[in-house]
């Protein structure tokens, strides 16, 4: 049950979002109590995802292992569906929660795996950072920091204000840890 009233967006932020994402989803219409807010939201989401150098398919492996981490089914279930259009393969999906143990992941996906977790848990140790500096620039590490740090406040923003499922992404299968 949403712990706040979904809202009507300004017409431009209306517009905006429309034009990057489609139909808000119920996350957006919850933040659209506070439109400045929500406004900021999507212009730094709009480029963690399309601004990005690190290929978005490792980027969402990333938001599903975190989301995993949390139990957020909205995020699971709404990034899901983003993942597979990214071209993360269903294996990969089905071994998220194992992901030290499974053959799906390359060095370069466990290491940016072991970054959402550290993120995640706000716990990066010396070790995930040197395996990650064997992968990525030091731009590149800080964009996958700030994938999994901002996405790690999306699940308590989801969790905060009670997001429940939207319609269109209610079959999923969550693959929880």
């Amino acid at each position: 049950m949403p712990r706040v009233p979904t809202a009507e967006f300004p017409p431009e932020l209306l517009k905006r979002l429309e034009a990057l994402w489609g139909k808000p989803p119920n996350l957006y219409r919850l933040l659209a109590n506070q439109p400045a807010l929500v406004a900021a939201w999507t212009e730094f989401f709009n480029s963690v995802r399309h601004e990005s150098r690190t290929p978005r398919a490792l980027r969402e492996i990333m938001i599903l292992r975190a989301a995993q981490l949390v139990r957020s089914e909205y995020e699971w279930a709404q990034h899901l569906v983003m993942a597979r259009k990214a071209g993360v393969r269903e294996a990969q999906i089905a071994g998220l929660a194992d992901w030290r143990a499974s053959t799906e992941f390359d060095a370069r996906e466990r290491a940016a795996l072991a970054i959402a977790e550290a993120v995640t848990a706000c716990d990066m140790t010396d070790a995930v950072r040197a395996e990650a500096r064997r992968h990525f620039s030091d731009a590149e590490y800080v964009e996958l920091c700030l994938t999994a740090a901002a996405y790690a406040m999306v699940s308590r923003m989801i969790d905060a204000l009670g997001v429940e499922l939207d319609p269109q992404v209610r079959d999923y299968q969550p693959k929880f840890a």
